[in-house]
C-alpha cells in the first residue's frame, strides 16, 4: 500500500465520528441554544457553526494544534507543553476545560494503543501526574504527527470532525434531519478554507476568541432541566 493512501485512510479514521476520542458528548452551547429557541433552524445553526469555525475554534483550539504537531515534528516537549498552556489561557470557562480534558485523555488513550509512540507515552505520565492539561486540540495535534499526517490534513481532520459532531448533535437534538446537516456540511466548505487561513496565520500569543452568546450558552448549560450532552 502506497505512503499516500495510507495517509489518506489515516486521515478518514481520525476524522470519523467513529473515533472514539468523547467528542459525540459535546454540543459547545447548541443544547442549550436549543432548548432557549435561540437556535430553530437550519439557517441558525449554519450561523453558529460559522461563528465557532472562526471566532473561536480557527484561532483557538486549531492554533494550538498546529503548534503542538509542529512541536512534536521537532520533537520539541516543550512546545507541546506551552500550546496546551497558552490554550489553557484561552479557555475560560470550567465545564469547557472540563471536557477539553476529558477528551484529551480519552484520545492519548485511544491513540496510544493504535500508533505506539514515545511522545504518547511522556505526554499521557504528564497528564496522569497533573504537569499538563492534555486539552484535546493539543493532544489532536501530536497524534496526527505519530499517525504520519501532514499538518494541513490533521488540521483538516480536526476540523471536519468537529463539524461532523456537532451535526450530529443537531440531528440528535431534532434541529435537522440527516439530509439537511450534509447540505449544511456542504455549505460551511467555504468557512473550513477561511478557517484554516486563520489557524496557519496566527502565533500561539495572538490567539483570540469572541463568541459571546455561545459562551453564555455553555456556562448556563448546568442550570437546564434536561441534558443530552457534557456541554
Amino acid at each position: 500500500m502506497s505512503v499516500n493512501i495510507s495517509q489518506k485512510l489515516t486521515l478518514m479514521q481520525l476524522s470519523d465520528s467513529f473515533f472514539p476520542s468523547g467528542s459525540f458528548t459535546l454540543s459547545h452551547g447548541l443544547e442549550t441554544l436549543v432548548q432557549t429557541e435561540q437556535i430553530q433552524n437550519t439557517q441558525d445553526l449554519l450561523i453558529f457553526l460559522q461563528l465557532l469555525l472562526r471566532n473561536k475554534i480557527g484561532p483557538t483550539d486549531g492554533v494550538a494544534l498546529l503548534h503542538a504537531y509542529r512541536g512534536s515534528v521537532n520533537n520539541d516537549l516543550d512546545k507541546i507543553r506551552q500550546a496546551d498552556t497558552y490554550l489553557l489561557a484561552q479557555t475560560l470557562i470550567e465545564k469547557t476545560r472540563e471536557t477539553g480534558r476529558k477528551s484529551g485523555r480519552a484520545l492519548l488513550m485511544i491513540a496510544t494503543q493504535t500508533w505506539p509512540d514515545l511522545q504518547l507515552t511522556i505526554l499521557t505520565q504528564e497528564v496522569a501526574q497533573g504537569h499538563i492539561y492534555g486539552l484535546h486540540p493539543v493532544i489532536f495535534g501530536v497524534v496526527g504527527r505519530v499517525a504520519g499526517l501532514n499538518d494541513a490534513d490533521t488540521i483538516l481532520a480536526f476540523l471536519h470532525g468537529f463539524v461532523t459532531g456537532l451535526l450530529g448533535a443537531a440531528i440528535r437534538l431534532s434541529v435537522i434531519g440527516h439530509r439537511q446537516a450534509q447540505q449544511i456540511l456542504q455549505q460551511l466548505v467555504p468557512d473550513l478554507e477561511a478557517t484554516y487561513q486563520i489557524i496557519i496565520s496566527l502565533n500561539l500569543d495572538q490567539m483570540w476568541s469572541c463568541t459571546p452568546v455561545i459562551d453564555l450558552a455553555q456556562m448556563g448549560h448546568n442550570k437546564l432541566s434536561r441534558r443530552l450532552f457534557a456541554n
